[in-house]
C-alpha cells in the first residue's frame, strides 16, 4: 500500500511539470528531442531533490507532531492541490511562457515545478519508511512525465494543459484525505 500511496503521490507531484512541459512543447516551435530530455532531466532531478530536503526537516519535527501528523500531513497535500486547482483557471498568455532551451530558464521552472515537493516532502517520513525509494520514485516519474508531455506539447499540447494540472490538484487532496481518514477511522 505504501508503495501505491508513493506513486500517486509522485504523479500528483510531476504534474506542474508535465504541464508547464505541455506547455513548452507546444508554445517552443524548436523544441526536439534533446530539449525534451534536457527539460525531463532538471525537472525530474530537482523534483527527486526537493522532498529529499523536505523530508530531512519532517524527520526532525516527526516527534514533535506525532500525534496530529495526519493533520499537517492532510493540509499540506490539501494547499498544494488546492494551489494546482486554482492556477489551472488562470489564463495564461503565450508570451508567459519563456524558451525551455535556455539553461537558467530550465532552472527557474525546475525550482518553480519543485517548491510544492519541498513542502510534501516535510510530510514523507510521516508516509513512508524507505526515503530514498520515495525520492527515486518521484524523480523517475517526474523525468518520464516531463519527457513525455514535451512531446505531447509539441503535438497537442493546446487541448488539455489546464486540465491536466487540475487533476494533479484533485489528486494530491485525495491522498490527504486518505491519510486523514485513516488516522481518524482506524
Amino acid at each position: 500500500m505504501e508503495l501505491i500511496t508513493i506513486t500517486v503521490i509522485a504523479i500528483g507531484l510531476a504534474m506542474d511539470a508535465f504541464v508547464v512541459s505541455i506547455v513548452s512543447g507546444s508554445t517552443y516551435r524548436q523544441l526536439n528531442f534533446k530539449h525534451a530530455l534536457r527539460m525531463a532531466l532538471f525537472f525530474g532531478a530537482f523534483q527527486a531533490f526537493m522532498p529529499l530536503i523536505g523530508s530531512l526537516a519532517g524527520l526532525r519535527l516527526k516527534d514533535c507532531i506525532q500525534d496530529y501528523d495526519h493533520w499537517v500531513a492532510f493540509g499540506l497535500l490539501a494547499a498544494v492541490g488546492g494551489k494546482m486547482i486554482y492556477e489551472s483557471f488562470k489564463i495564461r498568455s503565450v508570451e508567459e511562457n519563456p524558451d525551455p532551451s535556455n539553461i537558467f530558464v530550465l532552472l527557474v521552472l525546475s525550482v518553480a515545478t519543485s517548491i510544492d515537493a519541498l513542502a510534501i516532502g516535510i510530510t514523507l517520513p510521516l508516509i513512508t519508511s524507505s526515503i530514498a525509494l520515495a525520492v527515486i520514485i518521484i524523480g523517475l516519474i517526474t523525468f518520464a512525465l516531463s519527457y513525455t508531455g514535451a512531446l505531447i506539447g509539441k503535438r497537442f499540447g493546446h487541448f488539455f494543459e489546464n486540465k491536466i494540472e487540475a487533476f494533479g490538484g484533485f489528486v494530491l487532496i485525495g491522498i490527504g484525505i486518505k491519510i486523514l481518514c485513516e488516522h481518524l477511522l482506524f
